[in-house]
């Protein structure tokens, strides 16, 4: 006696014919996607650099040989991510030009202060003491207040955020 033959099951062609297509159709939509951005940057050319300096306020509006704390924003991109950060400098309007500090510290990078009594900036954090002209008084600090890179354009003083290694007794952009 022969085994009994059990059935094939028979799958529809149309329907396995379907999913072929359809999954075929998922592959290629979501390769094209995924190659766009590749085939726009063969045929693009790179964005222009960005201008580093920013504006920071009007030279006219500054009283001479007072240190004054500025605020002002810069839009930063990461890839896709784009964010406005507020920075801070200290500017000191003299009657031959400007000085432009940045406000961290170079010791520990603790924001310091300027104080009126006694016309010195002074960082809270390990008591460094510097002078009106950014040299070190006092304290710990490894060297002078960091310049900042600036330039003035039509009595607008235009200014390029960099962060400096702390620390250290050389000025090291980070």
């Amino acid at each position: 006696m022969e085994p009994a033959r059990t059935e094939e099951r028979d799958v529809p062609k149309g329907r396995r014919r379907f999913l072929k297509w359809t999954l075929g159709a998922l592959g290629a939509l979501n390769g094209l996607l995924l190659g766009v951005p590749f085939v726009k940057n063969l045929f693009t050319s790179p964005p222009a650099e960005k201008n580093p300096f920013e504006k920071v306020t009007d030279l006219q509006n500054l009283p001479v040989g007072q240190p004054m704390d500025l605020h002002f924003d810069v839009r930063e991109k990461k890839a896709y991510y784009h964010e406005v950060v507020e920075h801070r400098v200290w500017v000191i309007k003299h009657p031959e030009g400007v000085t432009t500090f940045s406000p961290i510290c170079p010791h520990m990078g603790c924001y310091y202060k300027w104080d009126p009594k006694t016309g010195h900036f002074e960082c809270p954090c390990h008591g460094s003491v510097y002078a009106k002209d950014g040299r070190v008084l006092a304290g710990p600090a490894p060297r002078p207040l960091d310049t900042m890179p600036h330039k003035v354009e039509n009595h607008t003083l235009l200014v390029e955020w960099v962060r400096y290694k702390v620390g250290i007794s050389k000025k090291v952009p980070v």
